[in-house]
């Protein structure tokens, strides 16, 4: 109940946080450009419609979850309104839980909200319900939430700065390993080999989560494949939790 009680209370803070609602209008007028960028441009309408809309849900929640994630502790420690909250039964560990719970409720109505408009968009266009997206949103949902939890992690340690720079860092990076480690597969340079084998090793997989092109482009996507992709996502999240969880118990927040 505390836990559920400290989710909501961050949930509605979250929502009536400026910059979710900046990001969220602007993500809106982007899928509002995708419909003018189909009519401008030659070829499959609908195609480009999906491609911009899904690329506008994923980026604009990892903005949401990293430019609202990373005020998560931080602001609570500057207002001192943490040592009210930690005053009552309530854990640490509780504490970084509900606010964990409570984005991923503001995340949550983001993906909704979006997905509603990308829908509406693809059914001006053609009037049936693209099913395939979803496959897509999932996978980015997935995404999202392990984004956030980097962000609280990086919110549990630096100031808000250094968190939204480092977790941006990670979602940068966490797209780029794989494509690195092919390149440099062919190389003789075995310093650059051990580079993108840490990279690879040390940052998230990102995109074993990017099914966006494969579901626009109707390309099959094997059942096993997509679980072990969303099982590796929670198992990344969970783990980064834990690590929070870990070093936020241990820091000295007088």
């Amino acid at each position: 109940m505390k836990i559920a009680a400290l989710a909501l209370n961050t949930f509605r803070e979250s929502i009536r946080d400026r910059i979710f609602y900046s990001l969220l209008a602007f993500a809106t007028l982007m899928l509002g450009f995708s419909l003018v960028l189909g009519n401008l441009t030659i070829g499959d309408e609908i195609k480009i419609i999906k491609d911009f809309g899904l690329a506008a849900i994923s980026l604009f929640g990892v903005l949401i979850a990293i430019f609202v994630g990373i005020n998560l502790v931080y602001k609570e420690m500057e207002k001192r309104t943490i040592y009210v909250i930690l005053s009552n039964p309530i854990s640490r560990s509780q504490f970084i839980i509900g606010k964990y719970l409570g984005l991923s409720l503001t995340l949550l109505v983001e993906v909704l909200v979006m997905t509603a408009g990308l829908l509406a968009l693809c059914y001006m266009k053609e009037p049936t319900i693209p099913w395939e997206l979803f496959v897509a949103i999932v996978a980015i949902w997935f995404e999202l939430q392990l984004m956030l939890a980097v962000a609280l992690l990086f919110s549990a340690c630096v100031s808000p700065f250094l968190s939204g720079l480092c977790t941006l860092v990670v979602f940068v990076i966490g797209h780029l390993t794989v494509d690195f480690r092919q390149l440099v597969a062919n190389t003789e340079n075995p310093l650059l080999k051990k580079a993108a084998d840490v990279f690879y090793y040390s940052f998230p997989n990102l995109e074993s989560l990017n099914y966006k092109a494969r579901v626009v482009h109707g390309i099959d996507i094997p059942w096993v494949e997509f679980s072990l992709s969303l099982l590796y996502a929670t198992s990344y999240t969970i783990l980064v939790i834990v690590l929070t969880l870990s070093i936020f118990n241990r820091r000295d927040i007088r």
